[in-house]
């Protein structure tokens, strides 16, 4: 009897003992898979990343999802879908001046030529060019400005609640952002158009005008010459935004999803977007748990941004005024007193007489009158040019944020 209660108390301990085992063993390997998610966002350099499954929506990876970017040229994503949707392919498009004039990268084609909708989309999306996006949105809506309001509603209704466009081509400017997440969903909603995935998965092509001018245009897409599972995709790049790309592939038979925001670079932006293509098909594979990651650092980085936009703009403002100021009226000012009391004092000490002494300071209030008008006309005259060589160095800076031949 006793020896029958020993076996079943050792029995229980036994049974506790295997249940804390098995615990240990399963809070191992839950750390080990959250640790090694943890360290995977880590190499992830880009400032936002999204990997989504294509077919559901669902978001299998995610660094700074929600936060708002420039979107640089993965515009033209948006501008290709509405002109898909509202337009014939088959169209023909004349040029406009304000197309051609439009900064680079441009397709090549000149004010006048007249061009299909389909080719103007090849240009867009291949090469990235600014004045055939341009070309697209005055095709679609007659003006940029008109097109941009049908960009932006687009967004809302793909639930892009935290996108917006202020162009038809991500060239810089104030008041346009994108997320990672949101962008997925316009690639999302993009590979759903076969015109779309057709040009977006082109290598190269040779595009051709009505009277037979031909442009030979090369994706800025470099993983399609080393992925053949890549159904295409669209890079971007400004100063501001640095390196971006959206693209979707075929993993494990689902389509996947991949969006980066703010890469370092061209070559970074490539490897990662293997990476997360190789995570993402982990996870279809249940061998990786989805994972959403967020770092302080990034979104501390974009307030520094627009404090220091705020503060310089607001800088500029106060020194012209303080320049303007000091220039038109202490400067002249200074002038005007040192040569009215100069020159009436030298008459004063000539003629010697009290008449003398009121023509004098008549003449020298006339003189610093005078010399007033002149000093403070030539100050304004100083604060025109430099105000107009602070909006040249403005615009050529801009320039200079624009997008580059990687698009």
């Amino acid at each position: 009897m006793r020896k029958s209660k020993q076996k079943a108390v050792w029995s229980k301990r036994y049974k506790n003992a295997k249940g804390f085992l098995s615990l240990i063993v399963l809070l191992c390997a839950a750390y080990c898979i959250v640790h090694a998610a943890s360290a995977f966002g880590e190499e992830i350099q880009a400032r936002a990343a999204v990997v989504m499954e294509a077919s559901t929506g669902r978001v299998l990876y995610a660094k700074n999802p929600e936060l708002r970017l420039m979107p640089a040229s993965t515009t033209k994503l948006m501008t290709a879908l509405i002109a898909v949707e509202k337009v014939n392919l088959k169209d023909v498009v004349t040029i406009s001046r304000n197309a051609v004039n439009v900064a680079p990268t441009k397709s090549g084609f000149k004010e006048g030529d007249r061009v299909t909708v389909e080719t103007l989309l090849y240009a867009a999306l291949m090469k990235s060019a600014n004045d055939a996006a341009v070309a697209l949105a005055e095709a679609v809506a007659g003006t940029e400005e008109q097109f941009v309001q049908l960009m932006n509603r687009k967004a809302i209704a793909l639930g892009a609640t935290d996108t917006k466009f202020i162009n038809p081509n991500g060239l810089p400017g104030k008041g346009q952002y994108t997320t990672a997440y949101d962008l997925s969903k316009i690639m999302r909603q993009a590979i759903k158009h076969p015109v779309l995935q057709e040009i977006l998965g082109t290598r190269a092509a040779e595009l051709s005008t009505e009277a037979g001018k031909t442009v030979y245009v090369k994706n800025t897409n470099k993983l399609l010459w080393s992925d053949d599972d890549l159904l295409g995709g669209k890079t971007g790049f400004t100063n501001a935004a640095r390196h971006c790309f959206v693209c979707a592939g075929e993993r494990e038979s689902n389509t996947l999803i991949v969006a980066l925001l703010g890469a370092p670079s061209r070559a970074e932006l490539w490897k990662e977007t293997e990476d997360l293509m190789a995570f993402g098909s982990k996870v279809m594979k249940n061998q990786e748990e989805p994972v959403v990651y967020l770092t302080r650092s990034d979104y501390d980085a974009t307030k520094v941004t627009k404090a220091a936009y705020t503060r310089k703009v607001a800088t500029k403002a106060k020194v012209a005024g303080k320049a303007n100021t000091k220039t038109g009226t202490k400067v002249a000012g200074k002038a005007n007193t040192k040569t009215g009391t100069k020159v009436a004092g030298k008459a004063n000490t000539k003629a010697g007489t009290k008449v003398a002494g009121k023509a004098n300071t008549k003449a020298g209030t006339k003189v610093a009158g005078k010399a007033n008008t002149k000093a403070g006309t030539k100050a304004k005259k100083n604060t025109k040019m430099m105000v107009k060589a602070k909006k040249t160095k403005k615009t050529n800076m801009a320039t200079k944020g624009q997008d580059g031949i990687s698009g």
